[in-house]
């Protein structure tokens, strides 16, 4: 029986805010060097080093794709990157002795290390094709089944939408599922019925591939990795905040416009986003602690700064699901735009328990740096004395001790 062919195909086949971070990160910190570290917050049904001989034939399949000429000239379309850009993933090759995966027992390890601006890329590749290969083990048959029956479900429910609602602002939903989903073919079945279903609802993808093959929006703007690296920019640490936002800014003029606010909690970033960068972004992306209550901050916010919230948005991605997501348009709907991107419950919603994988930048420059999310467990960081001073300098209290 002839071998499945390699699960990554394309590199299109990856969130678009790798590219837009990926070209912020070659115009204005290109010597940056970065170590990204691969962890499972919880217990798979097996070990995840039995993957491990077939995980480093991917990785060797991966490592032999370059952008094709089409590709290219996708990605050159979107009015936000640049000639130069373009230019450079022209001749751009992920290396494969930049990028590590070992066991420790029943540990699973992988570890991409180098320029950042060879080994940033690789962060999605790897966790879509651990979960792909993770899957592969159950009964695919029963798991398509009951993905099937569950999408169905979502996009009547979806339709139900728009015989019962009246709020101001619209719902708006996108897939963010690309880095947990159950598999690619998967994948692309999922955002195709959405797409064809419940357009008005449905506005696009953060998966680059299929978003050029169906002819969606790709969404996308900035992930924790872009903000942390600034901890070792030689800036002070305290304004690491500001100088993201600011090179932000000067790279893009207005595209691009939503800020993630959790690298060191809501309260830290708000301190940071001042009026003139709350005039300069069209809005905030949540991905950690109790959104109401983050959003209620949003809305105080911007009111305090005598913008009006209507102008602006707030974009929820925090494991959502559905009911989730159409709880918090109720509660936010008629005040202020909105946007909502579900991941794994649109991708891997077949039945089976996902693994909860991360890839996460934790060097830079030969430093650690850290995220301190507004949820606890997200916090990812080796070193507990750099935690211990971040948490300092941001006035960030430790966590309570759970009894």
């Amino acid at each position: 029986m002839p071998s499945p062919s390699p699960i990554i195909t394309s590199l299109l086949d990856t969130d678009l805010y790798k590219f837009t971070m990926w070209q912020a990160m070659l115009h204005r910190n290109p010597q940056t060097q970065a170590e990204y570290t691969f962890v499972c917050r919880n217990r798979p049904e097996y070990p995840l080093t039995e993957l491990l001989g077939h995980l480093n034939q991917e990785l060797d399949a991966l490592c032999a794709l370059r952008f094709t000429p089409g590709e290219l000239a996708y990605i050159g379309s979107l009015r936000f990157m640049k000639s130069d850009f373009i230019d450079f993933l022209r001749i751009f090759q992920l290396q494969r002795s930049f990028i590590h995966a070992w066991a420790d027992g029943d540990t699973l390890h992988i570890e991409a290390r180098g320029p950042q601006v060879h080994v940033m890329p690789f962060e999605i590749y790897v966790l879509a094709i651990v979960n792909e290969l993770y899957f592969r083990r159950f009964d695919e048959t029963r798991a398509l089944d009951q993905g099937r029956q569950r999408l169905a479900v979502k996009i009547e429910r979806l339709k139900e939408l728009g015989r019962e609602t009246s709020r101001t602002h619209p719902f708006e939903l996108f897939d963010f599922g690309v880095r947990r989903r159950y598999a690619r073919e998967w994948h692309r079945e999922v955002v195709s019925a959405f797409a064809q279903q419940t357009p008005q609802w449905f506005k696009g993808t953060s998966d680059v591939l299929l978003a050029k093959e169906l002819n969606l929006v790709p969404i996308g703007t900035m992930a924790h990795e872009y903000l942390q690296s600034y901890q070792a920019q030689g800036v002070r640490l305290r304004d690491f905040q500001i100088a993201a936002l600011e090179d932000w800014v000067q790279e893009y003029r207005g595209d691009l416009g939503i800020a993630l606010t959790d690298t060191v909690g809501m309260d830290a970033f708000l301190a940071d986003f001042d009026l003139y960068f709350a005039k300069l972004f069209d809005g905030l992306r949540h991905d950690s602690g109790d959104p109401i209550a983050w959003g209620e901050k949003a809305i105080a916010h911007y009111e305090k700064l005598r913008i009006k919230p209507e102008t602006k948005r707030l974009v929820f991605s925090d494991g959502l699901n559905l009911d989730r997501a159409l709880a918090l348009y109720e509660h936010f709907g008629d005040r202020i735009q909105l946007g909502f991107g579900i991941g794994t419950s649109l991708t891997n919603d077949v039945g089976l328990t996902p693994i909860n994988i991360v890839m996460k930048l934790t060097h830079a420059n030969g430093q650690p740096v850290a995220k301190i999310s507004d949820s606890p467990g997200k916090t990812m960081c080796d070193d507990e004395t750099y935690l211990a001073y971040l948490r300092q300098v941001f006035s960030i209290p430790e966590p309570a001790m759970s009894k």
